[in-house]
C-alpha cells in the first residue's frame, strides 16, 4: 500500500488532504507538533520513521501581512521547506506535491496567467513562495507545483468565514472591487490533488508532472464574493444583520494593507484540464457547499 505523508495537517488544504487522500494508501499527516520541518536533521528523521512513497507540502507560511515585517520566518517555510524537501524527493526517489498561489505574479496582465507567463512578485509572501516553486523546479525531483488562489474552506480562518462574521455584526461593509480572482475551496484543491496522485500511482514511469495552475472555474471580485456569501447564508437562514446591498465597492487604495495584492490573479487552468481530464466547478459551487456544510453544523450546536 503507497504510504502518503502530508505536511501543514492543521491548515486549511492540509485538513483536506487526509480525507482525500485516504482512498489512496496509507495517509500520515503531520502537525508542527510531530515534527519540526524548518529543522532539517528532524525533517530527515521524519523521512526515515515515515518512508513516504509520495510527499504533499501544503505547509505554508500564509499570512501575506505579517510577511513584510517578519521575512526571515516568511522564507523559511516557503522558500527553504521546499528546497529541503525537493531534495529529500529526489534523494529517494518519491514524488513531491507542492503547493503555490497567484500572488507569483504582480496581476498586471488583462488575461489569465499561464504556467509560463513571467512571474513577478509585488510582497514578501509572493517573493517567498516563487522561490519555493524555483527550488523544487531546479532539483532533480519528480514533482508537482499547483499554483491555486483565494483559498477557503470549512477548516481554519479564511474570508468567507471573515464576511459571516461581519455579516452578523454590521449593518453595512466595503469590499475591494478592483482585485479579480477564482475563490477555490481547500476541498476542491485536495480532490484534484487526490486525482493527479492516483494517476502517478498508476504509471509512475509515464509521470511527466511540472507547474500546473488550479482553480476553481469563473471569476469575481472581493466584494463579488463577499455578496455572494451573504446572499447564499441569507437564503440558508443564517441570522445576519445586513444584504447584499450593504456591501459597498471601494478600490483596493481604499483599504492599504502592509502586503501589494495582484489587481489579477486569474490563473488559466487549461494545462491541468488537459493533462489530468479535469472538470473544475464554477467558484459559487465551493462557497455554496461550504456553507451549506456550515449551517448544518450550526443547527445541531
Amino acid at each position: 500500500m503507497p504510504r502518503l505523508m502530508v505536511t501543514g495537517a492543521n491548515g486549511q488544504v492540509g485538513f483536506e488532504l487526509a480525507r482525500a487522500l485516504a482512498p489512496l494508501g496509507d495517509v500520515v499527516s503531520l502537525t508542527r507538533r510531530d515534527c519540526e520541518l524548518t529543522d532539517e536533521v528532524a525533517l530527515r528523521r521524519c523521512l526515515d520513521e515515515v518512508r513516504p512513497d509520495v510527499i504533499v507540502n501544503p505547509a505554508a507560511w500564509t499570512a501575506v501581512d505579517r510577511a513584510e515585517s517578519d521575512p526571515a520566518t516568511t522564507f523559511m517555510v516557503n522558500a527553504e521547506l521546499p528546497a529541503r524537501l525537493a531534495e529529500e524527493a529526489s534523494r529517494r526517489g518519491v514524488l513531491l506535491v507542492h503547493y503555490s498561489t497567484d500572488y507569483v505574479f504582480d496581476g498586471s496582465l488583462d488575461r489569465p496567467y499561464r504556467e509560463d507567463d513571467p512571474t513577478h512578485p509585488l510582497s514578501v509572501y509572493g517573493l517567498s513562495k516563487c522561490k519555493g516553486e524555483e527550488a523544487v523546479r531546479a532539483s532533480e525531483a519528480r514533482h508537482l507545483i499547483l499554483r491555486t488562489s483565494w483559498v477557503y474552506g470549512t477548516h481554519g480562518a479564511n474570508f468567507v468565514k471573515t464576511v459571516l462574521r461581519l455579516a452578523a455584526e454590521r449593518e453595512s461593509l466595503s469590499m475591494v472591487a478592483d482585485q479579480i480572482g477564482a475563490p477555490t475551496s481547500s476541498a476542491l484543491i485536495a480532490d484534484a490533488t487526490a486525482h493527479m496522485v492516483a494517476h502517478y500511482l498508476r504509471e509512475p514511469g509515464r509521470f511527466a508532472g511540472g507547474t500546473y495552475h488550479l482553480t476553481a472555474a469563473g471569476e469575481t471580485s472581493w466584494h463579488g464574493l463577499a455578496r455572494f456569501v451573504v446572499q447564499t447564508a441569507l437564503e440558508l437562514g443564517w441570522p445576519l444583520s445586513l444584504s447584499p446591498d450593504a456591501i459597498l465597492p471601494i478600490p483596493a487604495s481604499g483599504y492599504p494593507l502592509p502586503a501589494a495584492r495582484p489587481a489579477n490573479s486569474r490563473l488559466d487552468t487549461s494545462r491541468v484540464r488537459y493533462d489530468f481530464g479535469l472538470t473544475l466547478p464554477p467558484w459559487q459551487d465551493g462557497v455554496r457547499q461550504m456553507l451549506i456544510s456550515m449551517d448544518a453544523l450550526r443547527r445541531t450546536v
